[in-house]
């Protein structure tokens, strides 16, 4: 796929993991569209050239009309899937057991979410006419989380909800092969998103020390430029790639 070329979707869009690769795209010459409920997704989206579309990711039909607004009478080549939350809570805490409404909420916007927009896009692609060598028709991003394999005290519905993306990705991939569309997963590690952008610098630089190397926060722009490199090379399909400085979260 040729990223300057391309017309991309974007979950998230409007903050942290999903800007960064908004404008990354945006840079190549690609074009975007930013599908977030935050209004700031329509300043971005302005100044990018692109189109904001407000989307609650667990609407599975809002989802489908969005998507299908952005490809209208082109493509939809790249799908990039960010939009997501984490919150905080233990199995049973200081208040009791983890409230199951928060649970399933965030199920439904990390996990169910991303399915909605993963295959609502691939339902556009495999009508398109595939392109190159290969007869690629999309490509399909998801965002994991280290947190799918070494989730914290009180990540447990983060972790879930991530762990449910990792094992999505193979069988998502092996499901759309034969329409020569792919679908690779990117699990984040410790990155300077708002969340953390919150947090004294203090407390950034102490979590940026855990990481073995480059012992810092990881830069948006450093997942979004994973992104491009995923849907630039064919070769990566079905895959759920770390982006983490070789860090290993421990319990706490």
């Amino acid at each position: 796929m040729d990223i300057g070329a391309c017309r991309a979707a974007i979950t998230g869009g409007a903050g942290g993991l999903g800007a960064a690769t908004a404008r990354h795209i945006a840079a190549a010459g690609g074009s975007v569209a930013i599908l977030d409920l935050d209004a700031a997704g329509a300043d971005l989206a302005r100044d990018l050239g692109g189109t904001f579309h407000r989307v609650d990711v667990t609407d599975a039909a809002a989802c489908a009309a969005a998507l299908a607004e952005v490809a209208g009478d082109g493509r939809l080549d790249l799908m990039v899937n960010c939009a997501g939350i984490a919150p905080a809570a233990k199995t049973v805490g200081r208040d009791g057991v983890h409230d199951p409404t928060l649970f399933a909420k965030t199920i439904a916007i990390n996990l169910t979410g991303t399915f909605n927009c993963a295959s609502a896009a691939a339902a556009i692609m495999a009508r398109q006419a595939p392109v190159g060598p290969d007869g690629e028709r999309g490509v399909i991003v998801n965002t994991a989380s280290v947190a799918a394999f070494e989730g914290q005290v009180g990540q447990i519905a983060y972790a879930a909800s991530k762990g449910g993306v990792v094992a999505m990705t193979l069988p998502m991939a092996r499901d759309l092969a034969s329409l020569g569309i792919r679908v690779v997963a990117i699990a984040p590690g410790l990155f300077l998103t708002p969340m953390l952008e919150g947090l004294p610098q203090e407390v950034q630089d102490s979590l940026g020390a855990q990481v073995p190397y480059p012992s810092r926060l990881g830069n948006p722009a450093e997942f979004a430029s994973l992104v491009g490199h995923v849907a630039t090379n064919p070769m990566l399909n079905g895959e759920v790639i770390r982006l983490d400085g070789a860090i290993r979260m421990a319990p706490r």
